[in-house]
């Protein structure tokens, strides 16, 4: 056989030979990609807690909110939305409705500028409607795998209905927030927001809660937390402190 053409031959042999090295390795590396579990863009949860009682008083209250948050390159995005109805003997002493969104953007690893907007509705504390808008800045002074914590401050803007009185008034917001897992099935968070009128630090809001969470299944989880809402001057005939403790369980999507 002519040489010329054997090792031609030959070359095309080995040419060939690498070509189907080459696209078994992208096969299974391709094979690789798809079997790792792919984060998802955003991070949403339902929560539902109930308490009835019968004899003596019959007493209803159902509270419930779903939750959702996405982060991504230096940008950080959470919106909720919750409420609560109860009853007593018939007569409602529950009618809440609270929604909010928040958008971080990291100038650091942990400093970030914010703006943030909530909307209240409370039947009861004759809160027709409290819109708060809260730009600002925020600072994480922990924050690893285990445990966040961090502290916001910003000037804002009330627009407030109470009992059919409205009312146009800056403010400040004072936050702060803490989580921590306990281990792998349990965690704690806590937070606090402060928000009194700029020229009279003696009407505020207070808002507070405290929580523990423990995983049930992957994606359930049973829930417990107190809410505090403490309004400085509230409605006339009303009173200023409104505090629940709520028992529930949560499902992650």
């Amino acid at each position: 056989m002519d040489p010329l053409r054997n090792r031609t031959y030959l070359s095309a042999a080995a040419l060939s030979g690498v070509l189907a090295a080459g696209g078994l390795t992208a096969q299974a590396a391709d094979a690789t990609a798809s079997t790792e579990p792919q984060k998802p863009k955003w991070e949403t949860s339902a929560f539902l807690g109930a308490t009835l009682t019968s004899g003596n008083s019959d007493t209803l209250l159902v509270t419930g909110n779903i939750l959702t948050q996405r982060k991504w390159d230096k940008n950080e995005l959470s919106l909720g939305a919750d409420g609560t109805y109860g009853e007593n003997d018939g007569e409602k002493n529950n009618e809440a409705i609270h929604g909010f969104m928040q958008y971080n953007r990291l100038f650091t690893e942990r400093l970030y500028g914010y703006a943030r907007a909530d909307a209240l509705h409370d039947g009861i504390a004759e809160v027709d409607y409290r819109v708060t808008l809260s730009p600002g800045v925020g600072y994480y002074f922990v924050k690893n795998d285990k445990t966040l914590l961090s502290a916001e401050f910003g000037p804002g803007v009330v627009f407030e209905n109470l009992a059919g009185v409205e009312s146009q008034y800056w403010t400040l917001r004072f936050a702060e927030r803490f989580e921590h897992k306990l281990s792998k099935v349990a965690r704690i968070w806590q937070s606090v927001e402060y928000l009194p009128k700029v020229d009279e630090f003696g009407n505020y809001v207070l808002n507070a809660e405290l929580g523990l969470e423990a995983a049930l299944t992957e994606k359930l989880s049973l829930n417990t937390f107190v809410q505090d809402t403490y309004r400085s001057e509230p409605a006339a005939g009303r009173e200023e402190n409104d505090l629940k403790w709520v028992t529930g369980i949560k499902y992650r999507f």
